[in-house]
């Protein structure tokens, strides 16, 4: 998945999506720190593309929290759409894929 974050113009933030990810118990800063943070695997979210391109990050936090972010590129800037913890079976895969 290529996605050239060097065009990319930082974060769409609103109350919307940051209701969104409160209800889950993930701050902004944590979905911030998960794109910056490495190992960082990015896949493209088939079943939720119809509308716009969709894609599924599998990060960590500044705190080494292991989160999911489904989020897509709207005018030069990510914007978070979901973010949760990862379950056991995909922290299992996160970790040996790095």
């Amino acid at each position: 998945m290529d996605i050239d974050f060097d065009d990319l113009e930082g974060f769409d933030w609103d109350q919307g999506n940051l209701e969104h990810i409160k209800k889950h118990d993930v701050a902004r800063e944590e979905c911030e720190q998960s794109f910056l943070n490495k190992p960082v695997f990015i896949n493209k979210d088939e079943t939720h593309s119809q509308k716009e391109e969709r894609f599924r990050l599998y990060g960590q936090t500044d705190s080494a929290r292991l989160i999911i972010l489904i989020f897509t590129i709207r005018d030069k800037k990510i914007r978070v759409i979901s973010a949760r913890d990862q379950t056991k079976m995909e922290r299992e895969e996160f970790r040996k894929r790095r």
